[in-house]
């Protein structure tokens, strides 16, 4: 996710930048002293997100929310809390007072990369392995890097999804995720299942020209004659 820091205050950018230095997830791509420029790198840019300061030189950062576009998250770091209501009438996603705590800013980064997510299933957007997914199951809910799944297995209408110790089911086809997904990291095994390769600790021959996939938790996954080929071909050098 892409961020723009905008404060007046020069130490006040620099220590927000380095709190949010810890989250790979989040990029900050410019900072800007006032409402006048911040809106012109809004603009230029197209962050996903801004942290902004409320009183500034010139126009307050509420005035600045006023005049963008609302397809950004904005969230308010200031010192003062007066301001709170006006600011969720203005739709921010979030208010932060200074100086922001570490465990304060968590709270706000996990909620801006769950609906980062939930975002992204729902416009059917490209996943990397960087991406967190949100995952949910009946009253669980899980929070996970696509990284860390190492199988998808196609179970009627829905994918049973493997990572950790955990075996939850989406309402979801392995076709619809399939697009979604880049082919060199999940590879369509079967019309049953969708392997993470990082995750296969050997693969043997199998029966009609197949190959027979041992992934690393013991776990064994047939791999079609007609993939087994597609495989070759895609991994070869």
């Amino acid at each position: 996710m892409k961020a723009i820091i905008i404060d007046d205050e020069r130490l006040a950018r620099q220590e927000l930048r380095n709190l949010l230095a810890a989250y790979k997830e989040i990029e900050v791509i410019a900072e800007c002293a006032d409402a006048v420029q911040a809106k012109e790198k809004i603009t230029e840019l197209k962050p996903d997100i801004i942290f902004c300061d409320i009183q500034m030189p010139g126009k307050s950062g509420l005035e600045l929310v006023e005049e963008i576009s609302a397809t950004v998250d904005v969230v308010f770091v200031t010192a003062y809390d007066e301001h709170a209501i006006k600011a969720f009438e203005l739709n921010a996603f979030d208010y932060l007072l200074k100086p922001v705590q570490a465990d304060r800013l968590a709270e706000t980064i996990k909620k801006l990369s769950i609906k980062d997510s939930a975002t992204k299933m729902d416009n059917n957007s490209p996943l990397s392995d960087k991406d967190m997914v949100f995952i949910k199951d009946g009253d669980k809910c899980w929070f996970v890097k696509l990284a860390d799944i190492r199988l998808f297995e196609s179970e009627g209408n829905y994918v049973r999804v493997y990572f950790d110790t955990f075996r939850p089911l989406i309402l979801r086809s392995l076709n619809s995720l399939e697009t979604r997904l880049n082919e060199k990291q999940f590879f369509r095994a079967s019309r049953k299942h969708m392997i993470n390769l990082s995750y296969i600790a050997s693969i043997e021959t199998w029966f009609n020209g197949g190959l027979n996939a041992k992934l690393k938790d013991g776990k064994e996954i047939e791999i079609s004659r007609r993939q087994a080929v597609k495989l070759k071909d895609m991994m070869s050098l």
